[in-house]
């Protein structure tokens, strides 16, 4: 396939083409790297027609309003496309969870405005694999998924160095990122990994570990960058970013670089050369940990770290010895790797564990040996290139032999030198990273491309049957459209008015037949759309036609006879009448404290190989669906399929099936009759919490967002 579009999300971190800020805080790291270079990469294959990267628009004056540009080229057929979400200030990533539905969003928007879909969309790390997995189940595109870090791996290091289960959890989100990783997992037709180790061991420890899934694709280098020193001087300024805290500058140099981190092991590094007097006495020593202007206004985790360096250097007496420079730029780096290459110095990474190690390809491109961790991707790159040594990162005397054996004999530091060069020419260029990857694409694709024809939602749907309304009111039927029989009639007024400037829907839990009834009985006007069954399914019109295109859509991976089989029995679950079932949806009563789990629930679905849904609501009900289908993506669907704004929604609902209705770029109405399972939500921008119950409580929702009388929002509409 030619012309291919591939769609990849980084959410997090600043993002920018040119003078990437890597160590400006733990969130602008590698990953905004290799994102970067991977785009520009696919953008310059001959086989690619686009690649679009979508982040986080930021807008503040504490960061460069480079990040607050709408998009941004990178180079041929790729471009960093920045939207809203959430607040414009910058965020760190553990406080972007309750705005990633927003994204979902305006993704959506992003790509209803583009000429076709994407063939495929790439997520990178936990919060943008969030967003990835519900635009990939909207859209029927195949997932493909890099973690870059693991929750379970970091919050394991974590308690093992000491700190507590609640902190960390308050202080990281580590619940909603493992939950995150665990959908991606579930859902992703491949997980690119950098390593087998990492494949293998780390992704090992999720319960929806699929290593039929998994494919080792090592990240690139940038060789025109990173380079052997040559005949050309290096730029002044960089060695003397690190001599002038030299007694002796030509002293062979060990080179370290990485963000001001616990897991980078610096202290222990500096443990190392300071308790060896020969390594000493044979080498210098530079960390390049990160910028700062004054290490007691960085946060207090990398103010910790630096503290802790300085109190060693000067616990060792290292002063003359060691460099730990405040400021660099970008360009500096691959003239810090020529540098000590020059000395015939060493580059270090002694990290407690390192999923990858892009430095250490960067390090063996510009002609340096290496000395790094044997916990993670240190051990594959060595194994390629044989320029260096492997040590135990909890050994400051083993890191000291590393050390030792690279810079204290010519004839080794010449062959690791040599070596490292062809390893990466060999193995790290980023136009061999790109062959294996659309390799994988096209395997998925030839595998997938019969179903998405089927399954897509597609730019050519079925003759409109939705209202030609510029607005749209959704809302539940049970406790939000019902339970109040003044603020109805008021609401039915309203609805019968008609000048009303707004189409009618409801999103229910009912069959068919049964909102229908309900309605009816409570002299309800008939909606132009009805969404039932929690959303499995969707009708139109006086007729109540249903959209054949959400039938086949959700019919991906749905086995309803294993599924009850496999729940039927369970204690604490009961099936709920027959006139609550369906093809596409199965309900429970739910006795608490008596059933399972959810996270128990899901792992059965796991080991059994199956795929659903499962949404619990009031502490009593479980529907479990296809994992295409619910009310939020059913609302979504509709917004995608007739291009109307998620913007021009006001939607209303009371609980927890109606969660993803209420979350994301929708204005949202909560009445005040709703079940605890909403109070997660308080505090979201779109989000209103009304005062009054059921109906009365939607009628000031829309008092709240002047609905009904404001004027609608200029559309791009399809042609019919």
């Amino acid at each position: 396939m030619h012309d291919l579009y591939v769609l990849m999300l980084s959410v997090h971190g600043l993002m920018r083409g040119h003078d990437l800020e890597l160590g400006r805080d733990a969130d602008t790291g590698g990953q905004t790297l290799y994102v970067i270079e991977l785009a520009r990469a696919l953008g310059r294959h001959a086989r690619i027609g686009q690649v679009d990267v979508l982040t986080r628009l930021v807008d503040d004056a504490s960061v460069s309003p480079d990040y607050a540009a709408p998009s941004e080229g990178l180079g041929a057929c790729a471009r960093l496309v920045r939207l809203p979400c959430g607040p414009r200030c910058y965020l760190r990533k553990e406080s972007l969870w309750n705005h990633l539905d927003q994204l979902v969003d305006r993704s959506l928007g992003y790509l209803r405005q583009q000429p076709r879909l994407p063939d495929v969309i790439h997520s990178h790390y936990a919060d943008a694999g969030y967003v990835a997995v519900q635009l990939s189940q909207l859209l029927g595109i195949p997932l493909l998924h890099t973690g870059h870090s693991l929750g379970r791996c970091k919050r394991q290091r974590l308690l093992d160095h000491g700190r507590k289960a609640r902190m960390i959890d308050r202080q990281f989100n580590f619940d909603r990122r493992i939950a995150a990783e665990e959908a991606v997992l579930e859902h992703a037709v491949r997980v690119v990994t950098s390593t087998a180790q990492e494949g293998r061991e780390q992704y090992g420890l999720y319960d929806h570990h699929q290593p039929a899934h998994m494919v080792v694709i090592p990240p690139g280098t940038d060789t025109s960058r990173f380079a052997p020193p040559g005949r050309a001087p290096l730029p002044p300024h960089v060695p003397m970013l690190v001599d002038r805290f030299f007694a002796q500058p030509k002293k062979p140099l060990i080179l370290a670089i990485c963000r001001p981190d616990v897991r980078k092991n610096l202290q222990r590094l500096v443990a190392a050369y300071g308790e060896s007097p020969e390594l000493r006495a044979r080498a210098n020593l530079a960390i390049v940990a990160g910028n700062r202007d004054d290490i007691r206004s960085l946060d207090e985790a990398q103010a910790d770290v630096l503290q802790a360096l300085l109190l060693d250097i000067d616990r060792y007496d290292l002063w003359g010895s060691v460099a730990l420079p405040k400021q660099h730029q970008p360009d500096d780096i691959p003239a810090l790797y020529r540098l000590a290459a020059q000395r015939r110095g060493v580059f270090v990474n002694p990290a407690l564990i390192e999923p990858f190690g892009l430095t250490l390809i960067e390090a063996a491109a510009s002609g340096l040996p290496v000395v790094a961790t044997r916990d993670g991707g240190p051990s594959d790159i060595i194994a390629h290139c044989e320029n260096g040594v492997l040590v135990d990162p909890l050994d400051s005397t083993d890191i000291a032999r590393g050390l030792l054996e690279s810079v204290s004999d010519s004839r080794t530091w010449q062959r690791y030198a040599r070596r490292g060069i062809g390893g990466v020419t060999r193995h790290y260029t980023w136009d061999a990273h790109v062959e294996k990857y659309l390799k994988e694409v096209d395997r998925v694709l030839h595998h997938r491309r019969k179903q998405m024809r089927r399954e897509r939602v597609t730019q050519h749907p079925a003759s409109r049957f939705m209202p030609d309304a510029r607005r749209m009111l959704m809302s539940d039927i049970d406790n939000t459209l019902l339970g109040d029989r003044a603020g109805l009639d008021a609401l039915i007024r309203v609805l019968r008015t008609p000048s009303r400037n707004f189409g009618f829907g409801v999103a229910t839990g009912r069959h068919l037949s049964s909102a229908l009834e309900v309605l009816k009985q409570s002299r309800v006007p008939l909606p132009g759309v009805l969404i039932t069954a929690v959303g499995c399914e969707i009708h139109y019109g006086p007729d109540m036609r249903p959209d054949p295109g959400w039938r086949r859509h959700i019919q991906y991976l749905w086995r309803r006879d294993a599924v009850a089989s496999l729940f039927t029995g369970l204690p604490g679950l009961t099936l709920q009448s027959d006139d609550q079932q369906s093809e596409f949806k199965l309900s429970f009563n739910v006795e608490p404290g008596a059933s399972p789990s959810l996270h128990e629930l899901k792992t059965l679905l796991r080991q059994a190989g199956l795929h659903a849904n499962l949404i619990h609501s009031h502490d009593a009900f479980l529907d479990i669906l296809p994992v295409r289908a619910s009310k939020g993506r059913a609302v979504r669907y509709l917004a995608y399929k007739w291009g109307l704004p998620l913007r021009a929604f006001l939607v209303a609902g009371d609980s927890g099936n109606d969660l993803e209705i209420v979350v994301g770029d929708t204005r949202a109405v909560v009445v005040s009759n709703h079940s605890a399972e909403l109070e997660t939500l308080r505090g979201l921008e779109q989000v209103y919490f009304s005062a009054t119950p059921s109906a009365s409580g939607i009628l000031e929702g829309m008092a709240h967002y002047g609905f009904a009388d404001s004027p609608a929002p200029a559309l791009k509409r399809e042609a019919a």
